[in-house]
């Protein structure tokens, strides 16, 4: 074996989870237009559905995206009149954003979608449990 044996791209982890992430991303841009959300609008509104509201630092922590891509983001979301941003209550100094009734009311129409990507991928329900464990191993969780 080559020394430079281990910079091809072949021999990288990081290059298949790459460009699957970015393939299945693709897959879901017909299903995303149609409730006219971007990918990362979509795992932002889903963390939200789940929750109904939370600080931003918090939503930032469970979708591993910093603060520079999310406040774009969120005022976009809020532009769409899906969610709200305020100061907190109790802390002036975190930022809370919640669901509106429309961003609710918009889960019915994304219900369908983890549904019809499942059918997309060409794995086996064992295998997508697998890759879904060693994702998250990756993930520290």
């Amino acid at each position: 074996m080559d020394k430079y044996d281990v910079l091809k791209i072949e021999n990288q982890l990081c290059f298949p989870l790459y460009a699957s992430a970015k393939e299945i991303i693709k897959k879901y841009k017909p299903y995303l237009d149609q409730i006219d959300l971007t990918y990362t609008q979509y795992i932002t509104m889903m963390v939200l559905w789940e929750y109904g509201e939370m600080n931003v630092k918090e939503l930032g922590q469970r979708l591993y995206l910093d603060s520079g891509t999310l406040t774009p983001l969120l005022k976009k979301l809020e532009a769409k009149d899906i969610i709200i941003r305020k100061r907190g209550e109790k802390d002036e100094r975190l930022m809370m954003v919640s669901v509106t009734d429309k961003g609710m009311q918009l889960r019915d129409d994304a219900v369908c979608i983890p549904k019809a990507l499942g059918g997309c991928i060409n794995l086996t329900q064992d295998e997508m449990a697998t890759l879904y464990q060693l994702l998250y191993k990756i993930l520290g969780k």
